[in-house]
């Protein structure tokens, strides 16, 4: 009945955002091409989609092989403009997306910027001798033209079922699609069968020229948050594990169903989307924890959440010790000789602006193990 009472509001959002969209494939708004490979990775809705994890799948692969660099938008931080990212930002500076990325690829030179054409521009004033630059988040920023676009969809709430806000979920209309060169179903079950990725397949109906994959995520061991503070020791949840999970994420059900099976007992406390956690809390926190009687306890939060936590300062010190993030990481389940990523490294090596040519980036990106696929379903292509 919500969704009806809202549908007239959708139509209007829509409206409006088939217009502005009309316009830059018209050319009356402009969209620029900036003078260095840029690879594009965004969604059509509001969240959910796992696009963090993806980018950092991407960023992993391209910085073996060019100078890279990764521009976001930077979304609730406390600034404005460009800000690069240093020894001395934190999450209150650039977000906790891009702190979160920057913490595991210090290597990779990353930046926040509103203005994506000002941030890109920016980034070659500072560094001229990048060769890619990954742009998160900015399928809707179409004053920049992308040279290679990936658009995320999640399994469980695809696109094609999905309708424009406030009805729905979705940023413009599902015909924003066919601005992507590649489609990701993500958030898969891991055991998807063959004829379900079919059936999806038909569904989203593939362009000429579009690859569609589907991915799944995989948990790795927890991580410390406070190193400092917690036994050397790698924690491992047991029948007699008590853990409160706080997460601050559009969908954290997946993890209380992996953490479910290792503890005797998993309670949540969960936050809206980028929360900025306070002392009253970090309060309620400590009575949940004061309240499970279990010889061990531990919190476990999200590496988004993590990063928030770091960059506070405030943080209890007495919760230090207790409080581990769940890393996760992204699996291709139907691109066995992992094309996914052949794709990029072939568009930045054939586009490259500083005549680099690495001949081995193709046989190194399909080789490295931190990119194998499960050979499930049909190819990518």
């Amino acid at each position: 009945m919500l969704r009806i009472l809202l549908f007239p509001f959708a139509l209007l959002y829509g409206l409006v955002t088939g217009i502005r969209n009309w316009l830059f494939d018209r050319g009356v708004l402009r969209s620029e091409a900036v003078d260095v490979p840029t690879v594009c990775i965004g969604n059509l809705t509001v969240g959910g989609t796992g696009k963090t994890p993806h980018t950092e799948y991407v960023l992993d692969a391209l910085r073996r092989h060019f100078r890279t660099a990764v521009l976001s938008r930077g979304y609730k931080r406390r600034t404005r403009g460009f800000v690069l990212a240093g020894a001395g930002t934190d999450a209150l500076q650039i977000g906790d997306e891009p702190y979160q990325m920057s913490r595991k690829y210090p290597d990779v030179c990353l930046a926040v910027d509103e203005r994506r054409v000002h941030g890109v521009r920016e980034l070659l004033s500072r560094r001229p001798d990048l060769d890619v630059v990954v742009l998160d988040d900015a399928l809707q920023h179409r004053a920049i033209r992308p040279g290679l676009t990936v658009l995320l969809t999640d399994y469980a709430r695809l696109y094609t079922r999905d309708w424009p806000l406030p009805a729905g979920r979705l940023r413009e209309w599902r015909s924003g699609s066919r601005r992507a060169n590649i489609i990701i179903v993500s958030k898969c079950p891991v055991d998807l069968p063959a004829d379900e990725m079919q059936r999806i397949r038909r569904e989203i109906a593939p362009r000429e020229g579009q690859s569609l994959y589907f991915s799944t995520y995989r948990y790795r061991p927890l991580q410390a948050v406070f190193p400092e503070a917690c036994p050397a020791a790698q924690p491992l949840p047991d029948g007699d594990t008590g853990i409160l999970l706080v997460a601050g994420i559009v969908s954290p059900q997946a993890m209380v169903s992996y953490l479910a099976p290792q503890a005797a007992r998993v309670e949540t406390m969960f936050f809206p989307d980028h929360h900025l956690f306070t002392a009253q809390d970090f309060e309620a926190m400590r009575q949940r924890l004061r309240a499970m009687n279990f010889s061990r306890k531990m919190i476990v939060v999200t590496e988004k959440d993590a990063a928030r936590l770091l960059s506070l300062g405030c943080y209890p010190e007495a919760l230090k010790p207790l409080t581990y993030a769940l890393p996760i990481e992204v699996r291709f389940l139907n691109d066995p000789n992992h094309s996914f990523i052949q794709k990029i490294t072939r568009y930045v090596t054939e586009n490259s602006r500083n005549g680099r040519l690495p001949a081995a980036a193709h046989a190194d990106a399909a080789q490295n193990r931190h990119h194998p696929g499960n050979g499930t379903g049909q190819p990518g292509d």
